[in-house]
């Protein structure tokens, strides 16, 4: 871990995160990061990691304003409206996908040094869906206020599996979603540019913009594929079987990561109560 200024804001919730001191070897020779999730009883860690996980889908500064006329409490808004349902499907799909999507963007953020943006959360036209784009993007300028080569944009793909026994192959899953990611640049670029600017962040938008034209303003791209898994579901023989197949467009530039820990289902369910309780 550098002694960079994301690290040093690093929210207390990723020391629960840890790197295992060997990386998982594909049969292909490819290198897969393998943490682990660690989870202490600390009641404060987990109240701070849940209103993090509650601001991704509507900050606590606008909440009343947008429960107003609803009848509903801060709770009930966000337990009715806002976050995915906890038992109807597709909603416990979405909570399981949407907890590995923020896991690994704050894994970019705060231990790879990327920028993440995340305002796609609250945007969602309905709770029980997941944002069509690009999974995750992470952004790091080389030189803040002027364009350089060694810039570099991520795009990572992430698959979670927090239940059940048998491994699902998803870390191949995020794999094979990644080399379409390159097509998808494009329009995720755009859609982040769009929500930043309605967000009122319009320096942050001009971050994007610098990313927008590959061609006048080289830059480094990268690509991800990402597994979130509980332990049960953990099979290190089927996942060094995943392949970066000779299709992938960047697979020179693919980086993999495995995350796992126990029973992380009734972890996700627990920040999502927490979070809208203490709203």
């Amino acid at each position: 871990m550098s002694s960079s200024k994301a690290q040093a804001n690093l929210p207390r919730h990723l020391i629960c995160l840890k790197k295992h001191r060997k990386p998982l070897i594909t049969a292909e020779g490819k290198e897969v990061a393998l943490w682990q999730i660690q989870l202490p009883n600390d009641e404060s860690l987990l109240s701070g990691w849940a209103k993090s996980f509650r601001e991704h889908y509507c900050l606590d500064s606008e909440i009343d304003a947008l429960r107003a006329g609803t009848g509903l409490s801060r709770k009930d808004y966000l337990t009715t409206i806002v976050f995915p349902d906890k038992s109807i499907a597709p909603g416990p799909a979405v909570r399981a996908g949407d907890f590995a999507e923020i896991l690994v963007s704050d894994y970019l953020e705060y231990l790879l040094d990327y920028w993440v943006p995340r305002e796609k959360y609250a945007e969602k036209a309905t709770r029980n869906e997941s944002v069509k784009g690009v999974d995750i993007l992470g952004f790091f300028l080389a030189h803040p206020q002027k364009p350089s080569p060694k810039d570099r944009l991520i795009a990572f793909e992430s698959k979670a599996q927090l239940t059940g026994s048998r491994y699902l192959n998803c870390l191949q899953e995020a794999v094979n979603h990644s080399s379409k990611d390159l097509l998808r640049r494009a329009y995720s670029l755009n859609a982040t540019k769009r929500r930043l600017l309605a967000a009122g962040r319009p320096q942050k938008a001009l971050i994007v913009q610098r990313f927008q034209d590959l061609a006048d303003n080289p830059y480094m791209f990268r690509s991800g594929a990402a597994a979130v898994l509980c332990d049960t579901a953990f099979d290190q023989k089927t996942i060094a079987k995943s392949t970066t197949v000779s299709a992938h467009n960047n697979k020179a530039n693919l980086e993999l990561l495995v995350i796992r820990g126990k029973d992380l289902i009734s972890l996700v369910h627990a920040l999502y109560e927490r979070a809208a309780n203490e709203a």
